[in-house]
Order: C-alpha cells, then sequence, then structure tokens
C-alpha cells in the first residue's frame, strides 16, 4: 500500500533540539529508503517539512517504522499518513470499447 506520510512540526520543539537530532535522522531515513520503505521524500517548496512516500502493508506498519526516526522518537515531529489508493477513473475512457475476437 502506498502512503503519503505529511510532517507536522512539535510547536514546543525549537531548533537547538533538531540540530541534536538531525545527522542521525537522515541516517534513519536513508536506511529506511534502502529498504523500500520510503519510496520518495520531499521537502515542500512552501514550507520546511517533509513530504514522503511510503510503502508498508497498512497504516499501521508504516506509524511503526517511522517512531524509529530520531525526530519522531524525541517527539520533535509526527506524520499525518494518508492511505492512496489508484485513480479509477480511466476506466470511463473504456466502458463503451468491446474487444472483437
Amino acid at each position: 500500500m502506498k502512503i503519503l506520510a505529511l510532517e507536522k512540526e512539535n510547536p514546543k520543539a525549537n531548533a537547538e533540539d533538531f540540530k541534536k537530532h538531525s545527522e542521525a535522522e537522515a541516517r534513519k531515513a536513508w536506511k529506511l529508503q534502502q529498504t523500500g520503505f520510503i519510496r520518495e521524500i520531499y521537502f515542500r517548496a512552501d514550507e520546511n517539512s517533509a513530504v514522503l512516500i511510503l510503502e508498508a502493508s497498512d497504516i499501521n506498519q508504516a506509524k511503526k517504522q517511522l517512531e524509529e526516526l530520531p525526530l519522531v522518537k524525541n517527539e520533535l515531529i509526527y506524520f499525518e499518513l494518508i492511505p492512496l489508493k489508484a485513480y479509477p477513473g480511466f476506466e470511463r475512457l473504456f466502458k463503451n470499447l468491446s474487444i472483437v475476437k
């Protein structure tokens, strides 16, 4: 299952807290990407927060994996998780086609 993960910052966190864990965070994110759990990772252009595309069996597995990130462990950030499914609308383009044998 593909899952969109939107980072949300703990409003009580400060820059020094983030700095303490930034290298460990990057290292763990790299490991999760190498396992195929993190499929894509971006930063938003309009604010300083991460957007991840994850591959997990379900939301619970995704939550468990994300809890391994140092910034999540230290309650500096959390993620809004949105399960995704394939767009079904293209079927409408082909509903009137008949296959000739």
